[in-house]
């Protein structure tokens, strides 16, 4: 099947399709490079998610539970799902469309070319057309000239009126006209084989051959779609495995979570190891009654409550810690070390016995793996001190004694610690053997019958002194207080408020003076734990705070907050998130504050 033959006569058609074809194939191109740019914007935004959703440095702690674990896993597939997809991007641009734009650019300059040949054709086949015409016009124009000549001489010569010259002018113009008309007729058929060549040669050969070639564009066009088509396919086909990979890896990912194995987690990272309390003991309140001399009923004795629930043993207690003041940078604790974190105790005697026993391992731990980092670098300088000392052109072996000498001190150093250390952690864990919360007793009534609030105390394991969760809700504590009666000071329902003494601001490490009940040994006396103070307002965070320090905790911007005490005077708010029980310390100056009508 052929153009040449089979459409000999359809040359403005055959022009309009390779034209359409051509198109077409050029809007195929745009087809791919707009998929690419759609492509590299997929995985653009793939990246940018799994940036987003990248655990942060605070998070780290959470994400070692199988859950968290999975998802970190699944975010890592999904980041290479996204270089695959640049993958299939890079191949299209580079072995697509690349290719195809300079085979679109190849076909309109062939085409161009074929047509300008096919229309220098046709115009020729046309020109000769037209002298073929001019010529038989010319002959017939010169036939009926010899015609007419031929007979006015006959006429003449068939008059006798005419004389012989009159005769004799009309022979000779009738011969003048048969000539001419011979020549004319010569001419004619001369190019009239002329033309019958030509067309019979643009017909048959010129143009079969020009729609030859525009039949070999076409296809080569057709020919070309199929195979981008299919390469696009492949190229697709080439990461299919690989995506396919990044599946599998999420499914494994989901398979691999144990909610059992995150229960043990959440047990360990939690445990306290106390003791539940024991049953409360009943008194007879009506025994404890005695009168002075003077007749007057005295005030009941408090005896002191332990609340077993303590605040590190909660979910919220690693958030709650002491507050650090301006002057705070002034006091020394030479049990703090670096690494712990601010104000952490280097025996971790602060934390509950099951917390610090894993601390402790942990410290244990690290210390083994540098002493094992450290006996390794001995060794490899041994051995080089050893070569040296066997060929000394390769080196002084006296320069590897420096060396020798500081790594035996590093190693004694974390030797010393490791000791240390070790016998922090059996300190501990003859420590957690007989543990137990205190005995606690319940409350008595006051000489008007009513009941006062249950009592907390809490006694500072090492440093022998004495610190409370919160400071005061208000700064007008009694200054003067009588060590024979308890103060009771108006608040509302649930407020922990110090029961005795004074507080100013003890996280801020400006001081504070407290004052003990009789017989206390110094300890201080709290409201119960469990009573949430009520917050005196809301606020608003203006900025984005990370907590650095002991005692802070972190908001983002435009978080709602609970304000539970005041500035005062050191720059910092106490806040609790509405969402959990969590309670610390912001900026004042990154939040907008809104208070409570009273």
């Amino acid at each position: 099947m052929s153009w040449g033959t089979e459409l000999w006569d359809q040359y403005e058609n055959l022009s309009l399709h390779t034209q359409k074809g051509i198109e077409f194939l050029e809007r195929y191109g745009h087809f791919v490079r707009d998929r690419c740019a759609i492509e590299v914007e997929y995985a653009a935004k793939l990246r940018r998610l799994v940036k987003t959703y990248q655990p942060k440095k605070k998070e780290e702690e959470d994400y070692q539970y199988s859950p968290c674990r999975a998802f970190r896993l699944e975010l890592n597939e999904v980041n290479d799902q996204a270089g695959q997809r640049e993958v299939i991007a890079e191949n299209l641009q580079a072995n697509v469309l690349r290719e195809l734009t300079i085979l679109v650019k190849d076909f309109k300059e062939d085409r161009k070319k074929h047509l300008q040949e096919g229309a220098r054709l046709m115009a020729t086949l046309t020109g000769q057309i037209g002298n073929l015409e001019r010529a038989r016009k010319a002959y017939e124009k010169a036939f009926r000239e010899a015609e007419r000549a031929l007979d006015n001489y006959q006429r003449a010569d068939a008059d006798l009126n005419l004389s012989r010259a009159e005769v004799e002018k009309q022979r000779m113009n009738m011969t003048v006209k048969t000539q001419q008309c011979e020549e004319a007729k010569t001419e004619y058929a001369n190019q009239l084989q002329k033309t019958n060549d030509m067309q019979t040669l643009h017909y048959h050969t010129a143009m079969p051959e020009v729609f030859q070639h525009l039949q070999e564009l076409d296809e080569k066009r057709v020919k070309n779609m199929r195979n981008y088509m299919t390469k696009s396919v492949a190229i697709e086909r080439a990461v299919a495995p690989i995506i396919e990979q990044c599946l599998d890896g999420i499914e494994k990912a989901a398979n691999e979570i144990n909610e059992k194995e995150d229960t043990l987690l959440v047990i360990e990272r939690y445990k306290s190891g106390f003791q539940p309390p024991g049953d409360f003991p009943f008194e007879d309140l009506s025994a404890a009654k005695s009168y002075d001399s003077n007749s007057q009923l005295s005030q009941p004795v408090m005896q002191p409550i332990h609340n077993h629930l303590t605040v590190k043993g909660t979910v919220s207690g690693g958030k709650i810690k002491k507050r650090v003041g301006l002057f705070g940078i002034f006091s020394s604790n030479k049990n703090n070390v670096p690494g712990y974190g601010d104000g952490a105790k280097e025996d971790c005697s602060d934390l509950p016995p099951n917390q610090r026993k894993k601390r402790l391992q942990q410290r244990i731990d690290e210390i083994q793996a540098k002493i094992q980092q450290e006996t390794a670098a001995r060794d490899g300088l041994m051995k080089m001190k050893g070569v040296y000392e066997q060929n000394p052109a390769l080196g002084d072996p006296m320069s590897i004694e420096g060396q020798l000498n500081e790594s035996s001190h590093k190693l004694d150093k974390l030797g010393t610690e490791m000791t240390k250390f070790q016998g922090y952690l059996d300190e501990a864990m003859r420590a957690g053997v007989n543990l137990s919360s205190p005995s606690q007793v319940s409350r008595k009534p006051t000489t008007n019958g009513s009941a006062t609030r249950p009592l907390s105390s809490r006694r500072s394991s090492h440093s022998g002194g004495e610190e409370s969760l919160s400071r005061s809700a208000s700064d007008s504590s009694v200054s003067n207080v009588n060590t024979s009666q308890p103060v009771h000071k108006k608040s509302a329902p649930g407020t922990p408020q110090p029961i005795h003494g004074s507080t100013n601001s003890p996280e801020s490490g400006l001081g504070a003076s407290r004052t003990s009940l009789p017989g206390s040994g110094g300890e201080e006396y709290y409201l119960d734990d469990l009573e949430a103070q009520p917050p005196l307002g809301t606020c608003r965070a203006l900025y984005p705070f990370d907590a650095t320090s002991e005692g802070s905790i972190p908001m983002y911007d435009g978080e709602e907050l609970y304000m539970i005490e005041l500035d005062q005077g050191d720059g910092w708010t106490r806040v609790r998130r509405i969402s959990q029980p969590i309670e610390g310390f912001v900026p004042t100056s990154y939040i907008e504050c809104n208070l409570y009508n009273t």
